[in-house]
């Protein structure tokens, strides 16, 4: 590992870990209507539904209820590891480093989200790179199970029995 590399995982660490030090500090009770999401994931998760899943008929609703079973059906530990990325991704101290993100999800243009996810996939750090294939797989689930997502891919539903 070279010097700049070693700097680079360093303050990429150290921020994370700041971010996830923080998250015993955030609400853990999930938002109305929802099992395992939070208040403050859905921003986050707003700004990334229509980047990941473009050309797609995915609609937020039905993908953050979907997102929000598999959640809640994750082991506890799992389901805090998710916690504390979205945390990492929703805190103010840490987005900004973190996506390139500087402002609050909300304002987030298609560009900036699309940057972002660029950047942690190429990114030299594994952790970012496993953090951006979380991200996708999560919200791929939760779209490509829905019945409403399968003929668009040409997938004619599980066999009649």
């Amino acid at each position: 590992m070279h010097r700049r590399e070693l700097l680079r995982f360093s303050l990429g660490a150290s921020l994370m870990l700041a971010g996830t030090s923080l998250v015993g500090c955030r609400a853990q009770t999930a938002a109305t209507g929802y099992q395992a999401l939070r208040d403050d994931d859905l921003p986050l998760l707003s700004a990334l539904i229509p980047v990941v899943l473009a050309d797609t008929q995915a609609t937020e609703p039905l993908v953050l209820h979907s997102l929000d079973d598999k959640l809640a059906a994750l082991s506890p530990e799992m389901l805090k590891l998710t916690r504390q990325l979205f945390d990492a991704l929703s805190l103010p101290l840490t987005r900004g480093p973190l996506t390139g993100v500087w402002g609050a999800w909300e304002q987030a243009s298609p560009a900036q989200v699309r940057g972002f996810l660029q950047r942690w996939q190429h990114s030299s750090l594994n952790l970012l790179r496993m953090g951006h294939a979380s991200l996708l797989q999560l919200l791929q689930m939760a779209w490509y199970e829905r019945p409403e997502s399968w003929a668009a891919c040409g997938y004619p539903g599980p066999p009649k029995i």
